[in-house]
């Protein structure tokens, strides 16, 4: 555990990519290979699963560090992170410890099914051995709310660069539902283990954001034009008669999907097709708020496999008859996939997702501006001749996006923000005027403002705080800011009504006055265009 804690601290603590890489080198030649394997498996999201809630480790922390619980709160108001709170306020270690970070994951997970009584005992023992570091990492290994800064490439050419192996077949293998358990950190990495090769999906090739005018991009025959569909970037793959979906996440969703599973029975084995899961009903596509009632439950109910069936809109094919063809150029590739889903006959299921035809970039300039009624994004663009490959690369795949709807808003709640900025209000409510002129919270956003905003902001939250609700405060309606987001939907859950989609600061309105800002009437009319 001591590695691990040292290696994230030097991981945090730059962000220099060939510092990075290095540091994780020097850990992967010489951790246990049982640790290198739970290292990986926690840089990608897969973490064992939280033993307790954070309201218990609150006060058992707060019982050994001998604090009142009124002061352990403020303390974590003022640090603004749990894990690190409890490892700054305990007292020294009474002994060290040794022990791998394999050994203290096991540590976690076998709490799961003890008694309270019993995982209060493990957790204050394993706090008594700790520094400060080892129980930061610790805690948030255990609170399930572990990060570290770095990406999945850095990771892939670390590996790649330590076990000389070509970083787009190490992305290969990196990918699927391996597990510490069920595989060496040598096997995982053996191109011959066919059993793991059986489920696993591709690294998705993923599209950098169009900063120029499309005609920079040269001419319009060389490239391909397709919607930007606002759902779930998914591999479906058939191998050996076995039928699995994966989410770009690397999430395993076949199970959520249950009708999709009915593909397995006619499409060609061997096979990896990349594509959108989309909800997709009566011949249109949906708002992904109704995918989205469907991904968070746990039991597919029939009423929600009715509301919001699901289906795959097919935009490239990384695999076919058991070949990897991703050095393919796309047309190739398209052109195979256009034939395997004219041949399938389940166009309830899967199908192509339309290539938007245009023969000027003004022509397509116009068709984007139609984006919102497709219930799409903008565009995607896409060199006719590109190769399917690993990760965000520049040049072959770009992403059009329309321009954002956008509501001014006027600042009503705020709370402090984590880590660096613990210590600062950065998580902001905003408000719209209703027909009686009362305020009414629509959005909450926490980025979009430059840091010297951010200081000015918490600075007039500081000075102009009218009411405290625990770590929130109400503020004087004084600040308007202009709150873009990508889409709008009716919602019971909020008092306004609507929920919007990725909201964020767009800009700080120093022009406007509070009663400026704009009403519900405004979004409800919203909601009516685009919801």
């Amino acid at each position: 555990m001591k590695k691990f804690a040292h290696l994230f601290y030097r991981l945090d603590q730059t962000n220099k990519t060939n510092e990075k890489v290095a540091v994780l080198k020097e850990y992967l030649t010489e951790a246990p290979d049982k640790d290198k394997l739970w290292s990986l498996a926690l840089f990608t999201h897969k973490r064992p699963k939280r033993p307790v809630n954070t309201t218990l480790l609150k006060t058992w922390a707060a019982e050994m560090a001998g604090l009142p619980d009124w002061l352990f709160n403020e303390s974590y108001q003022v640090v603004g992170d749990l894990s690190e709170t409890i490892a700054l306020l305990l007292p020294a270690p009474a002994e060290e410890q040794d022990f791998t970070l394999s050994y203290w994951v096991d540590y976690i997970r076998k709490m799961a099914k003890l008694p309270e009584r019993e995982k209060k005992e493990l957790i204050l023992g394993a706090w008594q051995v700790m520094e400060p570091g080892e129980r930061f990492v610790f805690n948030k290994i255990m609170s399930g709310s572990f990060r570290v800064g770095i990406s999945q490439n850095l990771m892939v050419r670390a590996i790649a660069e330590v076990l000389d192996k070509d970083k787009a077949v190490v992305a290969h293998q990196l990918m699927g539902s391996w597990h510490p358990d069920t595989t060496g950190f040598l096997q995982l990495f053996n191109e011959n283990d066919s059993a793991a090769n059986l489920s696993r999906p591709y690294p998705f090739f993923l599209a950098h954001a169009l900063d120029n005018p499309p005609e920079s991009l040269g001419e319009e025959e060389k490239w391909l034009a397709e919607w930007k569909w606002d759902g779930i970037r998914s591999q479906l793959i058939l191998r050996k008669g076995e039928f699995y979906i994966w989410s770009r996440g690397e999430e395993l969703i076949t199970e959520k999907f249950p009708e999709l599973s009915a593909l397995s029975k006619h499409l060609p084995d061997g096979i990896a097709i990349d594509g959108e899961l989309l909800a997709f009903k009566d011949g249109q596509v949906l708002p992904f708020n109704d995918l989205q009632t469907r991904i968070s439950r746990k039991n597919v109910t029939k009423k929600y496999l009715a509301e919001a069936p699901a289906i795959i809109f097919a935009y490239d094919l990384p695999e076919f008859n058991g070949e990897d063809i991703r050095s393919a150029p796309l047309s190739e590739r398209r052109a195979r996939l256009e034939k395997l889903v004219k041949e399938l006959d389940q166009p309830d299921l899967l199908r192509l997702s339309p290539a938007v035809p245009f023969n000027s970039w003004q022509e397509l300039y116009e068709k984007r501006l139609l984006s919102r009624e497709m219930v799409a994004e903008g565009l995607m663009l896409k060199s006719k001749y590109s190769t399917y490959q690993v990760g965000r690369k520049r040049g072959d795949w770009w992403k059009w996006k329309v321009d954002p709807l956008t509501i001014d808003g006027v600042l009503v709640y705020a709370q402090k923000g984590k880590g660096r900025r613990a210590d600062l209000y950065t998580d902001y409510t905003f408000a719209v005027w209703n027909q009686n002129k009362e305020l009414i919270p629509f959005t909450k956003a926490y980025s979009g403002l430059t840091d010297q905003e951010i200081k000015q902001v918490d600075n007039f939250i500081k000075r102009h705080t009218k009411e405290r609700f625990g770590p929130v405060r109400t503020v004087e309606p004084e600040l308007v800011f202009e709150i873009a987001f990508e889409g709008i939907q009716e919602s019971k859950r909020h008092k306004s009504g609507v929920a919007l989609r990725f909201p964020r600061i767009l800009r700080w309105r120093h022009d406007k006055k509070a009663e400026d800002a704009n009403t519900l009437v405004e979004l409800q009319e919203m909601l009516k265009v685009y919801g």
